[in-house]
């Protein structure tokens, strides 16, 4: 299967409850297809200096952020591969662009090393991979003293729409962090950051939204939420005293 490592979308975000979210799967029954891999466990790792200017950047809201993380849909061992993501965001239009290489290059690429010589000279590299790895490595050694900050998990069940696959929801549940045990091979868990029945719901466009998405969205009063994983994990971290902002 082809995997697709450039995105240029609107992705908005929705805060929904338990009884929103079955309502809203009742809706979508005859408009969207569950993804084919079924419910997954994302799996995170942000990176961020040490004074944490990327995330603090983004939390200001400016109107360009980027952040830097990798990312695995299953628990990983070093010879497998998993996703170097560099995520650029301006105003709603979310620019991302990765490679998917083994983690122990990951690691080691993004601790400052060169990627393997041959890394995107196999048979089935895409030629816009070279690219996307000189892209990154350009982010990686701007910011010269990124490292592995955050674990961040949760569980989601993803759709896309019978008459556009561009169109996708998805739900994420189960949203941890921690700030240790920061490795891919190491099972989720953690601190969660949102209630037990709240659902953080993406909506991932091309174009503009379906009306009869707006129409459920306008009639049960649900609003846009300015909701970032890796900001309110890095938020409570300050709460908790983890990161002492008088020291940045």
């Amino acid at each position: 299967m082809a995997i697709q490592n450039v995105f240029n979308r609107i992705e908005l975000k929705y805060l929904l409850n338990a009884e929103e979210k079955e309502k809203l799967l009742e809706l979508m029954e005859d408009k969207m297809v569950p993804d084919e891999h079924g419910e997954a466990t994302i799996r995170n790792i942000y990176y961020d200096t040490d004074t944490f200017l990327l995330i603090r950047r983004s939390i200001e809201k400016p109107k360009y952020k980027e952040k830097l993380r990798v990312r695995s849909y299953t628990k990983t061992k070093d010879e497998d591969k998993i996703f170097v993501e560099l995520k650029k965001k301006c105003k709603n239009v979310v620019f991302k662009r990765r490679i998917f290489i083994p983690q122990r290059d990951a690691i080691s690429f993004l601790a400052g090393n060169d990627l393997p010589a041959d890394e995107f000279d196999r048979a089935d590299a895409k030629p816009a991979d070279k690219q996307i790895a000189r892209e990154i490595t350009y982010f990686r050694d701007m910011y010269e003293t990124l490292k592995p900050v955050v674990y961040l998990s949760y569980d989601r069940e993803a759709f896309f729409g019978k008459d556009d696959k561009g169109f996708r929801i998805t739900f994420d549940r189960n949203i941890m962090y921690r700030t240790d045990r920061l490795s891919l091979s190491e099972d989720p868990g953690g601190l969660k950051l949102i209630g037990e029945d709240q659902s953080l719901m993406e909506v991932k466009l091309g174009g503009g939204m379906p009306l009869w998405l707006a129409g459920f969205l306008s009639d049960k009063h649900i609003f846009k939420a300015s909701f970032s994983k890796y900001g309110a994990a890095y938020k409570d971290m300050v709460k908790r005293g983890e990161v002492n902002v008088s020291d940045i």
